[in-house]
């Protein structure tokens, strides 16, 4: 559907600049937004990687075991049929850290790995092949990430030259606080009702 959607407004605004005599804006706006998009891509896989081999060195001196540690009681109120040993834990609280930090791209790697682990975990446990409450539950937490430093916002808000990039900080802290505590609600609402 997305696709058919994306079709039509390019569609719509060759069509546009056509009817209009401006297709040598359209060209040269089309241009200019690919080098820029080119730009962009530069610099924030510039960032992904600083954060990435940084949470990589976290992980390798132990910081991220010893901060999954601590995150044992909010994963065992989050995941409650989850195993406390199972190695989901490890990943779901290194892509939860990564999230936080606000490294969600770097999160990325994490949270595939901790997808798999509990998809392995449901087909040991359940026949039907639906996604499992803690695969629904990771799901919905990792989507409403709390992020005490939107890194990648700052990062695009640099690149478009923003004065003051980090403005952001303050109220992307709100809307990460209240939309994960919308999640955790809404988690433990659907545990309840199932029952």
């Amino acid at each position: 559907m997305l696709n058919y959607l994306w079709a039509f407004m390019i569609l719509a605004g060759i069509a546009w600049g056509a009817l209009h005599g401006n297709m040598a804006e359209v060209a040269q706006g089309a241009l200019d937004s690919a080098g820029e998009a080119v730009s962009l891509c530069i610099t924030m896989l510039g960032i992904i990687a600083l954060w990435s081999g940084i949470l990589k060195i976290g992980e390798r001196a132990g910081l991220i075991d010893r901060l999954a540690g601590k995150m044992s009681p909010a994963l065992r109120f989050l995941f409650p049929g989850l195993p406390l040993d199972h190695p989901a834990n490890r990943f779901i609280a290194s892509n939860m850290i990564a999230n936080i930090l606000g490294l969600g791209w770097a999160a990325t790697p994490a949270g595939l790995k901790a997808m798999k682990e509990l998809d392995r975990l449901r087909a040991q446990t359940a026949a039907e092949k639906a996604a499992s409450r803690e695969m629904c539950t990771f799901l919905i937490i990792n989507i409403s990430s709390l992020q005490l430093i939107p890194i990648n916002m700052i990062a695009y808000r640099a690149q478009y030259g923003s004065r003051a990039p980090a403005a952001v900080t303050g109220p992307a802290i709100a809307a990460t606080m209240v939309s994960t505590a919308a999640a955790v609600v809404f988690c433990k609402v659907m545990d309840w009702k199932r029952g």
